[in-house]
């Protein structure tokens, strides 16, 4: 079944749910090459904790919320949720990716060393929904911060991510 270039659009949450999945194979990968061999990977049954998988490696639990996006795509900022900063290091993982191969990287992290919160985004702009209402009016959501791009830290390959993760 082929859909053309319009599939990322209507097919984003199964893109989005095996972007996840590459994801959390690829760190387990490279843990696995290092020699840790021990990953696990919870799931929320609800999305609302400002997190999309929790990571866990050598007793350093990660709630990570992902963001991707197509290499070349003029994205410049990542919508956070604010409830992410109550978990203990929780962070950004911003994945660009290749539309046609779904290869990912290059990367970018915001968030604290293993065991430190995520940087505050308090005063950062407040989110807005991207469908307006009856009215045309887009309404605010308060506990969502558009955090620049240019405030997360680039990675180039998916063991610096692993690295920035869980040390080491």
């Amino acid at each position: 079944m082929s859909e053309g270039s319009n599939v990322h659009s209507t097919r984003s949450s199964h893109r989005e749910a095996l972007l996840e999945h590459l994801f959390a194979g690829e760190v387990m990968k490279n843990l696995w090459q290092r020699g840790d061999w021990r990953l696990e990977v919870l799931k929320p049954q609800v999305d609302d904790g400002g997190y999309d998988l929790v990571l866990e490696a050598n007793a350093i639990v990660r709630h990570v919320q992902l963001k991707a996006s197509f290499r070349g795509s003029k994205v410049n900022d990542a919508k956070i949720n604010t409830l992410l900063a109550n978990k203990p290091s929780g962070c950004v993982v911003f994945i660009w990716f290749d539309p046609a191969t779904l290869e990912l990287g290059p990367f970018a992290f915001f968030g604290g060393a293993p065991g430190q919160p995520l940087p505050d985004v308090a005063g950062m702009k407040i989110g807005r929904h991207t469908k307006g209402n009856a009215q045309g009016v887009k309404a605010e959501r308060p506990n969502i911060r558009k955090v620049p791009l240019s405030k997360f830290e680039r990675l180039k390959t998916v063991e610096q991510v692993v690295s920035r993760l869980f040390g080491g």
